[in-house]
């Protein structure tokens, strides 16, 4: 194939890494049902957000694993096989409602969902990152702006419009449970269908480049002596590592209160709006949080675009400096905060500042240890995510049970330190082991 048809093609390749994405990227919504599940079927919020925090402890595991197998079965078979289960398991998800079962919704939805949802996810990452090794902060920034865009998606379009369509605020208004039970079994049963005719068609376009693939007009780096961009370390050394090791405690602060935000944003922001505007109207709260996902949704789709880009112009460490220095400080300005709009805003960039880990880290990771084995070692690395899901939201569940008054306060002042330990860290890596070899 000319390189002008190649050319083309690695766009394509984009286009449907990103798509794919978008798909698995719902999950980030999940907040948008934890009132709906926890009116309907009587469980607590803190119950209900165990199913977001299993899932994404899922998605690090599998991830991990997708990465060991992503050079073996190939990016078409792993990325299909992804959606495939990421669809089950919000299908079955459907028959654990029905069976009013939260632990079966913590296994159907969090763990075969979850589990699909890691494998898929690594995919399109790695991939694309072989197909623009001239432009792979910004390349692999896209692909994964692309996850935070699901989030919009789920919470302006597919459910609200499911909803709609099954009678949710008749229900409510009937204050019928029964019927908000079924309601809620078909959403999570169309949602699943839905996403397994979207992600298998996708999954099956995509393919590594052709070997030894170079764009035109890029000429790869000589790398220097002192870094693992040659291959030269074999995975398990790179994995070891003093260097993978700090890379993971910087991502894993990072996630950990961006996490915990996503958990809960919508019930922390339709309280803030309560207060604020002395509204009580419960489906008017459901449209504030819905809104409030949707636009954060934006800045951490963009957020993985932007820092992506600028860790290609700035070097990954020093982008990582700015977003968790700045994040720490939104945070405690956050906690502060009584007025709805300052909330939203300061959210907004917290959350743009979580994207651009997931647009900075795989590129990274590609300078640091190399593209032969970056999707094994990415996908190690997103063991952080797995770890921040449990860290994050069940920190914010325990200042929501235990002192309610004032969790969300406590909840912001918690990130802000796990974003200040984060930002300290980063000072532990000199810049020469750690920086693109040019």
């Amino acid at each position: 194939m000319s390189n002008t048809n190649l050319a083309s093609k690695r766009w394509f390749m984009l286009i449907m890494g990103t798509g794919l994405q978008i798909c698995l990227g719902t999950v980030y919504a999940w907040s948008f049902f934890n009132k709906p599940l926890s009116g309907a079927f009587g469980w607590s919020e803190s119950l209900v957000i165990w199913t977001f925090s299993v899932t994404i402890c899922v998605v690090g595991v599998a991830a991990a694993i997708g990465g060991i197998l992503l050079p073996k079965v190939g990016p078409r078979k792993l990325a299909m096989t992804g959606g495939a289960l990421f669809a089950l398991g919000y299908i079955t998800a459907s028959f654990a409602l029905q069976a009013q079962s939260a632990p079966l919704l913590f296994l159907t939805y969090g763990v075969i969902g979850g589990f699909g949802l890691g494998l898929g996810y690594v995919t399109p990452v790695a991939t694309i990152a072989k197909w623009f090794p001239d432009k792979k902060g910004l390349a692999t920034g896209i692909v994964v702006m692309g996850f935070a865009l699901g989030a919009l998606f789920m919470s302006k379009l597919f459910a609200p419009i499911l909803l709609s369509s099954f009678g949710w605020e008749a229900a409510k208004a009937a204050a019928d449970i029964a019927m908000q039970q079924s309601i809620l079994i078909n959403v999570f049963l169309v949602l699943g269908v839905i996403f397994l005719a979207l992600t298998i068609p996708i999954g099956f376009m995509l393919q590594n480049p052709p070997d030894g693939y170079v764009p035109a007009g890029y000429t790869p780096p000589v790398a220097a002596s002192g870094a693992a961009s040659a291959g030269s370390a074999t995975t398990k050394e790179s994995i070891l590592s003093g260097r993978f090791a700090i890379m993971w405690l910087i991502f894993f602060c990072n996630l950990t209160a961006g996490v915990a935000i996503l958990g809960f944003q919508s019930t922390l922001f339709q309280e803030i709006w309560s207060k604020a505007k002395g509204e009580t109207d419960a489906l008017v709260l459901a449209g504030v949080g819905g809104t409030i996902i949707a636009v954060t949704s934006i800045f951490n789709a963009l957020g993985r675009f932007f820092w992506g880009g600028m860790s290609d112009k700035i070097g990954r460490i020093q982008t990582f400096k700015i977003m968790l220095g700045s994040q720490a400080i939104a945070c405690i300005a956050v906690a502060y905060t009584g007025n709805p709009w300052i909330f939203a805003v300061l959210l907004c960039y917290i959350l743009f500042c979580y994207g651009g880990g997931f647009g900075t880290m795989p590129s990274f990771v590609s300078d640091v240890f190399g593209t032969k084995i970056l999707a094994v070692v990415y996908g190690t690395m997103l063991t952080a995510w797995s770890a921040s899901a449990i860290v994050g939201p069940q920190i914010v569940a325990f200042f929501k049970d235990n002192i309610p008054d004032a969790a969300g306060f406590w909840a912001f002042i918690f990130c802000s330190g796990i974003l200040g330990f984060g930002f300290l860290i980063t000072f532990l890596s000199s810049n020469e082991p750690f920086e693109k070899k040019s």
